[in-house]
């Protein structure tokens, strides 16, 4: 499979303090690659650093074969940060329709974008309301129709679930497979175990190292675990 995401060797310093040690990994297109560690563990930074926002001290990172940062991979990402960046004093449609005009977006193309992207997230009853007025599970959802908004090749969702409720959380990753089987690459970082189970395969984070990587069945057996959880605490004890 084709190699839409490569992390090679990368060294990330805040200060003193080597943030990610050595990180190698690659996601594939037509793959939900989850990354997992407890929080701390270098995740987001990663994340960061996959779309350019962070610089490494040594290494390297390619999106879609090119070394990041670069301008126009970015407008092929969908990205979802862990904090919402969102604009509340204005309607969650006028967000939308904001975002949409930065991704090139226009017409009938922009309106079957937005309309898409609010059902995904059950929002289209709520387009009308400010965004100030929204709940902490709303803006997230939000959030997340803004990432998939322009049918990105590259989606990147750092914790993309969070104080979502269950039913909704569950048709979220059902298109999450849906995308995948249509060739996307999709990066996901998760606290939750039910949803890493989901996932082709997984990277496992402790103290900015990768200590595991697999598919969920791999890691189980490698470890002789029945669950993820246990495969984590079991990598745990071997790096002490």
């Amino acid at each position: 499979m084709e190699t839409m995401i490569e992390a090679q060797s990368l060294v990330i310093s805040f200060k003193k303090k080597q943030v990610l040690v050595d990180l190698t990994m690659q996601v594939k297109k037509g793959e939900i690659f989850g990354l997992i560690g407890p929080s701390g563990a270098g995740k987001t930074t990663l994340v960061k650093a996959i779309i350019g926002m962070e610089k490494p001290k040594s290494g390297s990172v390619t999106v879609l074969d090119h070394a990041m940062p670069n301008l126009d991979v970015i407008e092929r990402i969908g990205y979802m940060a862990q904090s919402d960046a969102l604009y509340t004093d204005l309607t969650a449609l006028e967000n939308l329709d904001f975002f949409a005009s930065l991704y090139h977006l226009k017409g009938k193309e922009k309106q079957n974008r937005i309309q898409y992207a609010a059902g995904l997230v059950n929002l289209t009853n709520e387009l009308g309301k400010k965004v100030g007025d929204f709940s902490g599970g709303m803006k997230r959802r939000l959030s997340l129709a803004i990432a998939v908004l322009s049918d990105p090749a590259v989606l990147i969702l750092d914790e993309p679930t969070v104080g979502i409720d269950p039913e909704l959380r569950r048709s979220i990753w059902a298109e999450l497979t849906t995308l995948k089987n249509a060739g996307k690459a999709i990066l996901v970082t998760t606290h939750v175990m039910d949803e890493a189970e989901k996932c082709d395969r997984l990277a496992m984070i402790r103290d900015g190292h990768l200590i595991a990587a697999g598919t969920p069945e791999e890691l189980k057996m490698e470890t002789g675990s029945a669950n993820l959880e246990d495969v984590f605490l079991a990598f745990g004890r071997e790096e002490k």
